[in-house]
């Protein structure tokens, strides 16, 4: 398969880029959040791909960021989630909105996205939201504390019995309340009341 693209760009519109290497241009399908970074016409660009093989089409998915990449990996993963759908959130929202809002269970806020209702939006919760979690750079969902300290925080909240989507929910929500809260220990105390 396919992993990445690097090349010169001849061609680039909001939902697609083409890419010259070696001789062949590449028609790849981009969310607007790659298209809004993607460089001046002639010169170089590089995409990471999902090359995606059906009976009567060959397509290629290009992002400029790897969390792009991985939020459309697991999305597709979800029945009734094909590539054009997904790409379809990563243009509505950014990758850490549309993990947030799975993992949050805010299925109001994934209908908006073009082609997805309600069973659609639920379904992508129900399979995606510890997966989701699980992607988070920012477990605690913000600057204030440390992420060692949050890492710890965490731990101990599952261990408590917590599942890493509600742990992680409570981490976000202590971390907006209580900005000051920078130990572990008050991190799950304040969680555990969340």
């Amino acid at each position: 398969m396919i992993a990445y693209i690097s090349g010169t760009l001849t061609l680039k519109k909001p939902t697609v880029a083409i890419i010259e290497a070696a001789g062949i241009g590449y028609r790849v399908f981009i969310p607007t959040s790659t298209f809004e970074v993607l460089p001046a016409l002639g010169k170089p660009a590089k995409l990471t791909t999902y090359h995606a093989v059906r009976d009567d089409a060959e397509d290629l998915f290009g992002f400029a960021t790897d969390a792009e990449y991985n939020v459309f990996s697991l999305m597709i993963g979800v029945s009734g989630v094909g590539p054009k759908l997904a790409l379809a959130a990563l243009s509505a929202m950014s990758p850490s909105e549309i993990q947030r809002r799975i993992v949050d269970g805010d299925f109001a806020m994934l209908t908006r996205i073009p082609g997805v209702g309600k069973k659609t939006a639920q379904r992508m919760i129900l399979e995606l939201r510890d997966r989701m979690a699980a992607l988070s750079d920012d477990i605690a969902g913000g600057a204030s504390t440390q992420p060692d300290t949050a890492k710890d925080a965490l731990a101990a909240l599952q261990a408590l019995g917590l599942s890493l989507a509600a742990a992680i929910k409570a981490l976000r929500s202590v971390n907006e309340k209580y900005p000051d809260a920078t130990s572990a220990e008050d991190m799950i105390r304040l969680a555990l009341r969340e």
